[in-house]
């Protein structure tokens, strides 16, 4: 129903001739819109089954319809097949995104918990059906509304089950594909931690940890009253700096272990340069010291007032030379150019 100019409830589809094809559509929307999914399904099946032959404007909503009525009876693996065949057969239609969208609502009830039909018994896992729908309707409707929920529904279900990996990947994806979406800062905060919690211990690989702390200043900046209230802090930063020079500490420990000091030495050098404030790097000077290794020197960023006069320097130094002039040479080239160069002694 809707409302005509004068405020009075109208049907919104004007009657047609039952025995017509407009008018098949019609009842069998009707019968679904009346809960009677039984009867809307015989009707689709005998028109779908009499016009198998001929391409009609209205099979793409007989098929969507069928669907829907398989659906209702809570058959829903079976109502993906018309489903398909709306998205495969008619993408031009108005249907081809009501099924898309059909298809992602299965999805995420596959990835909510529900089993598919099995001799009759939901006793068959679909999690991985699931995960392929919401990638589909990502890769048919990009840069949508579907496709953006189906985005970050998968990534949470991803961190949901502590698949770490995929969840991390997942709100990468979602990130690049909707940078101004509502859920950034959701995405932003859990892709940091699946990245944290995807670091073991010291004995396996910290390059998660490495992302870590540069996502951690990304989304402080973005967000300090958020990063502050869920602890994205400095104090988190140094805490991942430290796991990841204990983590290069015992490589070095297996490397002395095995009776490869060069390795070790090599592996310890780069823990000093690389996480300098650390506790671990200032077991590996001890070690250094111990070993009467040379210790290594770590740079020291040049501070902001030395380095702009530097570039200062600089720029007046190119600006005075004139152009077409050929700079004069400095004392110790002029003599460089005058004195003879020394016979090699044999």
């Amino acid at each position: 129903m809707r409302l005509d100019p004068d405020g009075k409830w109208v049907p919104a589809e004007q009657p047609v001739d039952p025995a017509s094809d407009a008018g098949v559509m019609q009842r069998a929307r009707t019968q679904l819109a009346e809960n009677r999914p039984r009867g809307a399904l015989a009707l689709l099946d005998s028109w779908l089954k009499r016009n198998a032959a001929q391409d009609k404007p209205e099979t793409a909503e007989a098929l969507l319809r069928r669907g829907d009525a398989k659906l209702a009876l809570k058959d829903e693996y079976e109502s993906l097949y018309d489903y398909e065949r709306v998205i495969k057969e008619y993408p031009g239609t108005p249907q081809f995104v009501t099924a898309i969208e059909r298809e992602l609502e299965i999805g995420l009830m596959y990835l909510n918990g529900l089993k598919k039909k099995f001799l009759g018994m939901r006793i068959d896992s679909a999690t991985r059906i699931g995960e392929e729908l919401l990638i589909r309707v990502q890769e048919r409707v990009p840069n949508s509304q579907l496709a953006q929920r189906a985005a970050i529904e998968l990534a949470n279900y991803y961190y949901r089950v502590r698949d770490l990996r995929m969840a991390s990947e997942a709100y990468e994806i979602f990130l690049t594909n909707f940078p101004t979406s509502e859920y950034r800062q959701l995405a932003m905060q859990r892709r940091v931690f699946a990245n944290i919690g995807r670091y073991k211990g010291p004995r396996y690989d910290a390059s998660g940890l490495i992302e870590a702390q540069y996502l951690v200043r990304d989304f402080a900046q973005r967000y300090p009253q958020a990063a502050e209230e869920i602890g994205m802090t400095d104090a988190l930063i140094s805490r991942l700096d430290e796991s990841a020079a204990k983590q290069m500490s015992e490589i070095a420990s297996w490397y002395l272990k095995r009776g490869d000091s060069v390795s070790a030495r090599y592996t310890l050098k780069r823990l000093i340069v690389k996480h300098p404030d650390t506790v671990a790097a200032k077991r590996a000077r001890e070690m250094f010291v111990e070993r009467r290794w040379p210790l290594p020197e770590v740079p020291k960023p040049a501070a902001a007032g030395e380095a702009e006069a530097k570039a200062a320097e600089g720029s007046s130094e190119r600006t005075a030379e004139k152009p077409g002039e050929t700079p004069e040479p400095s004392a110790g080239a002029k003599e460089s150019e005058t004195k003879p160069a020394e016979e090699p002694k044999p």
